[in-house]
């Protein structure tokens, strides 16, 4: 007669945690170097998003995990196409009785952008949080272990519900609408002009103000009827600058193009005809600033009533192309695209 102890079994998910799915997209938080000191030089994008659960066994005592690779990018190449592949699929998944929370391995490249649209078009009050690393997961003193157990937390956090898609980095939670990449190396790279909406502290989510602006179930756009983007491009403007960006942009199909202007999205005097010139001809200009914060009001140092314009008010370039494109597939009257922009 056998004496052996039978093999401990695994214990059920615990039915009172959250469930959490971790959607795993690349980004540096998948990435490897070619040595512990290579912080930045590496590879991004190679470790399953499986693997880089596993490295982290303290996010069982947080939540029930599941995780799921959609794709596998740099988030640098990001494009619409993939953009809305993934609003689709986390809409999907939030639609699940049995999925609490969602947490989104992404590049912090464009993580603004990504999670900025996520927060127009989702129409869900659970949870979405997107993390990133600014160091492989090889490099002495990554970041991506703690970013994603802290992202696990607020995903898994009641008092997260409602208040849109969140970033969280660096042990601190940012909206969506407001965050921005500002250091190509610092940990702290994410920032919100505003401050962020709170922090982890000791693996507990503290919230010390509210998103002011329409997010997911409070704004006009729907992701499960949007299934394309019109093409909105950004031109960056600077001295002595020339109309063929511009021209080209608007040859090859734009429907808008964001001019990223100096100071208060301000236009060169040369390239004023341009630009009107593009609107009559149905190419929507929208006026932003290249200064990294601060608003564009309408009709400042020109007039945009004149022009046909529109001005973005606090968007920083790429955020104000989102969200041209998503105003593109509601309207296309002027006077309701700025009103888009000054409501969201």
């Amino acid at each position: 007669m056998s004496s052996a102890v039978p093999p401990p079994q695994k214990p059920a998910p615990d039915a009172r945690r959250a469930n959490i799915v971790i959607v795993g997209t690349g980004g540096t938080i998948a990435g490897t170097g070619a040595s512990s000191t290579a912080s930045g030089t590496y590879e991004s994008a190679v470790v399953p998003i499986q693997d880089i659960i596993a490295s982290v066994p303290e996010l069982a005592d947080v939540a029930n995990i599941r995780g799921e690779q959609l794709f596998q990018i740099d988030s640098v190449s990001m494009t619409d196409a993939l953009l809305l592949k993934l609003a689709h699929r986390v809409s999907a998944l939030l639609k699940s009785p049995d999925v609490d929370g969602i947490v989104i391995t992404h590049g912090t490249d464009t993580m603004e952008e990504t999670s900025y649209l996520l927060n127009l078009v989702l129409k869900s009050e659970k949870p979405v949080v997107l993390v990133g690393s600014m160091r492989p997961g090889t490099a002495l003193g990554a970041d991506g272990p703690s970013n994603l157990y802290n992202a696990v937390t607020v995903a898994a956090c009641a008092h997260a519900a409602g208040k849109g898609t969140l970033v969280v980095m660096n042990d601190e939670i940012h909206t969506a609408r407001d965050v921005t990449k500002t250091s190509t190396m610092k940990l702290e790279t994410l920032q919100s002009p505003y401050g962020p909406l709170g922090f982890v502290v000791e693996g507990e989510p503290r919230f010390y103000r509210l998103p002011a602006r329409p997010h997911t179930t409070a704004t006009e756009f729907d992701i499960d009827m949007i299934f394309d983007l019109p093409d909105v491009q950004i031109v960056y403007a600077h001295a002595n600058m020339s109309r063929t960006a511009y021209d080209a942009l608007a040859a090859a199909g734009a429907a808008a193009i964001i001019h990223a202007g100096m100071g208060a999205g301000n236009v060169p005097e040369y390239i004023r005809d341009a630009l009107a010139e593009l609107r009559a001809s149905g190419v929507f200009i929208v006026r932003s600033t290249r200064s990294g914060s601060g608003a564009v009001v309408r009709d400042g140092p020109l007039s945009d009533d004149h022009y046909d314009w529109i001005a973005v008010d606090d968007q920083n370039p790429q955020k104000a192309r989102l969200l041209m494109a998503l105003a593109l597939t509601q309207t296309d009257d002027t006077s309701e695209l700025q009103r888009i922009f000054w409501t969201y």
